[in-house]
């Protein structure tokens, strides 16, 4: 059966760090809203192999046409045409928080444990957006510091063709999770994994900048900013494979309104 395929014009909103893939080598996810402010989730997107006009950035409004996945049955995910994708302008940048709250903002749940019930009840929705009630802190967790034969066998494919960026994509040695609470009355706690690209593009910058110092930095701006400057919100998203596990996706993080931080103690604010 054929595809049926459409145009749609989206907001990208988060793009998580590569993992290598059977196709495309490498392949990330991004969440977008479209414009009936509706989610959207755009995967596997070769991001790194994309022409450079065609790399879009968060918050940058592009057009693409999309197909809804065959093998996802998760009601937001596409998939789309590599050579389709249009950069067509962005919001403004982080200095007006405003404009990219206007448009983020409407999608907000109450909470994750909201989000969880619905998606078991009614199989929707596998995105979602919500602020915690509080951010208990930052776990960063030893992981394997290289690629496994296998991973590095589907990331070198290109390789044998002369295609593709020149360097192998870097293997993150950590896992980053939020450990928080959210605003439901009966929650458990919650500790989710968080595969942003920003996190993971941080972690590779200020290890190459700070050397062993790299945490210290990483954790004033991913915990100590995060929940005592920033009005910080996740953006998460269910496992294909795994749909009663959830991620965090990305982070939203608009500074706290001046009352907040006005309460704030003075070396926070």
């Amino acid at each position: 059966m054929a595809r049926s395929w459409e145009t749609k014009k989206v907001l990208i909103v988060v793009r998580t760090y590569p993992v290598p893939a059977v196709k495309g080598a490498e392949v990330s996810c991004s969440a977008a809203i479209t414009e009936q402010n509706q989610w959207l989730r755009l995967f596997p997107i070769p991001y790194r192999f994309l022409d450079p006009d065609k790399r879009f950035r968060k918050y940058q409004w592009i057009e693409v046409r999309v197909s809804k996945a065959r093998n996802d049955p998760r009601p937001e995910s596409y998939t789309l045409e590599r050579d389709s994708i249009k950069v067509v302008s962005k919001v403004p940048p982080n200095q007006n928080w405003r404009a990219r709250k206007n448009l983020v903002l409407p999608l907000r749940s109450h909470s994750l444990c909201e989000l969880k019930r619905k998606r078991d009840r009614d199989k929707y929705p596998t995105l979602g957006l919500f602020r915690p009630k509080v951010i208990k802190r930052l776990i960063i967790a030893p992981d394997r510091a290289d690629w496994t034969p296998a991973e590095r066998a589907k990331l070198e494919q290109p390789r044998l063709f002369g295609g593709g960026p020149k360097a192998l994509l870097e293997k993150i040695p950590l896992k980053f999770s939020y450990e928080f609470a959210c605003e439901d009355s009966n929650c458990p706690d919650h500790a989710l994994s968080c595969v942003d690209w920003e996190m993971a593009q941080s972690w590779r910058s200020w290890k190459r900048l700070y050397g062993e110092d790299w945490e210290s930095k990483f954790r004033q701006r991913y915990e100590n900013e995060m929940i005592n400057k920033n009005d910080t919100h996740f953006y998460v998203g269910n496992m294909a494979k795994h749909p009663a596990t959830w991620i965090i996706v990305g982070l939203f993080y608009p500074p706290k309104e001046e009352a907040e931080l006005l309460s704030l103690p003075l070396g926070y604010r």
